[in-house]
């Protein structure tokens, strides 16, 4: 199996989403960070600490900041009034960072499979735009920023 950052807690609550995992299959020395990248720009990325004691790591994104990205993106191929028309979605992927290497955030040590179907997680509205944690289809933790009406 991959080197990857195995999720144990998901936490999306009070404007925030809180992860907890362990780094599987990688030496967990040094400063890492968890990494936001959006799936269709990868080269717009968001980044946030990461506590890491042992191989345990934690950290935490605000919603806003997504929410704020999103509502960039969705300005610059809008209208060009900056209003948002019908229901978009972006998604971003979630890695854990130390400068060196990216490790897929996902949860693969369990006996689950199909995560997606199964394990749904609640959205949080931030300026009209849904922010909501997922596991695709692979397992991995992504979030998804949808505009327009809820889901």
């Amino acid at each position: 199996m991959k080197p990857h950052a195995e999720i144990a807690e998901v936490w999306p609550r009070d404007g925030r989403v809180r992860l907890v995992g362990h780094i599987h299959g990688h030496p967990a020395e040094g400063q890492w960070r968890l990494l936001l990248t959006r799936r269709s720009h990868a080269e717009q990325r968001l980044d946030y600490p990461a506590q890491v004691k042992g191989d345990r790591f934690e950290g935490e994104l605000p919603v806003a900041d997504l929410a704020a990205a999103t509502d960039t993106a969705e300005a610059e191929i809008g209208t060009g009034t900056g209003a948002v028309v019908g229901v978009g979605v972006e998604e971003w992927d979630i890695h854990l960072t130390d400068g060196q290497v990216e490790l897929r955030a996902g949860r693969r040590l369990d006996d689950i499979h199909g995560k997606k179907k199964i394990m749904v997680f609640p959205e949080q509205r931030v300026r009209g735009i849904g922010v909501r944690p997922y596991y695709t289809v692979k397992d991995n933790l992504s979030l998804e920023c949808r505009t327009g009406a809820s889901t």
